[in-house]
């Protein structure tokens, strides 16, 4: 792979990515923001719904307002693609909810049999989402043809 073309963003630059003028860095900055808010959001839904609906609430709570949050923040300070923004949406929860599932099956494993407290167990699965989500999002969510 050239390197001109492993540094090329998917769509038109966002400011982040100006300044950076690595695709991989700036997704990763953001990414790693990502990381946090959404870890957040998992600890937030813990220890507010999650005390009454369980753990498995807390995660699809925090699945929504974490991929609600990420879609933004890609889209206004990384790739700035022009379209249909519901579409757009769409392709990238369809990335996220790959890696819903790999939680979502990680998590009872780690919570019952692993004896993990959930908010553990989630900071032990974020590693690999994070990296279903990077491949993913750099393929599918903001490609232009």
């Amino acid at each position: 792979m050239d390197t001109a073309e492993s540094t090329e963003a998917p769509g038109p630059r966002g400011p982040l990515l100006r300044l950076i003028k690595d695709h991989r860095v700036a997704f990763l900055i953001v990414g790693s923001i990502n990381t946090v808010v959404g870890f957040a959001w998992f600890v937030f839904f813990d220890v507010t719904v999650g005390r009454i609906w369980g753990y498995m609430i807390t995660l699809l709570f925090a699945h929504v307002a974490a991929v609600l949050c990420a879609f933004v923040l890609y889209r206004r300070f990384v790739f700035r693609v022009r379209g249909n923004t519901l579409i757009d949406l769409a392709r990238f929860e369809s990335v996220n909810l790959v890696s819903l599932a790999v939680n979502a099956t990680m998590l009872p494993i780690f919570v019952e049999f692993g004896r993990l407290q959930p908010i553990v167990a989630q900071a032990a699965i974020v590693f690999l989402t994070t990296l279903i989500s990077y491949v993913g999002h750099s393929k599918l969510s903001f490609r232009r043809s």
